[in-house]
């Protein structure tokens, strides 16, 4: 896997940075849930959601949704780091635990392969005592679009 930035112009962390900002002030879905990014870099980034009561399904856990959604994001964050528009092929997800209202979840998004038009990106949702609550893998394709024009 290359690690070279398309735009040389500007710092792989930091437009990998921008960018996710970017998308995610015209993301109204997840600032609606509560997530907020915690780092991004060229190579992956970190979102944070704490589980609500509104979250909650018929069994008293998180529903499986919100965790998708969670994940979704730490991928959407991760495959656009470049500044080149990403859009999601194919995604898929393993829950492996429940989480319950109040817990505080930490998606771990890695870019693990990528081409000159797509990217293969694993994300760990876990809480912070290290329980993995799901497992999510992404595979995205770039559009001829930028996130960030003047870049």
């Amino acid at each position: 896997m290359s690690d070279e930035s398309d735009d040389n112009s500007i710092d792989p962390g930091l437009l990998a940075f921008k960018c996710a900002n970017a998308l995610f002030d015209r993301d109204p879905a997840s600032r609606m849930l509560g997530m907020e990014i915690q780092a991004a870099t060229a190579s992956g980034c970190i979102v944070r959601m704490t589980v609500r009561e509104d979250m909650l399904n018929g069994h008293g856990t998180c529903h499986g949704g919100f965790i998708y959604s969670l994940a979704d994001s730490a991928f959407a964050f991760a495959c656009n780091a470049r500044n080149q528009t990403n859009v999601a092929l194919d995604c898929s997800i393993d829950y492996l635990a429940p989480a319950r209202a109040g817990d505080v979840l930490m998606a771990y998004a890695r870019t693990i392969h990528r081409t000159r038009k797509t990217s293969l990106v694993e994300v760990v949702v876990n809480k912070p005592d290290g329980t993995d609550i799901a497992r999510f893998r992404g595979r995205s394709y770039q559009l001829n679009e930028k996130i960030l024009e003047e870049f």
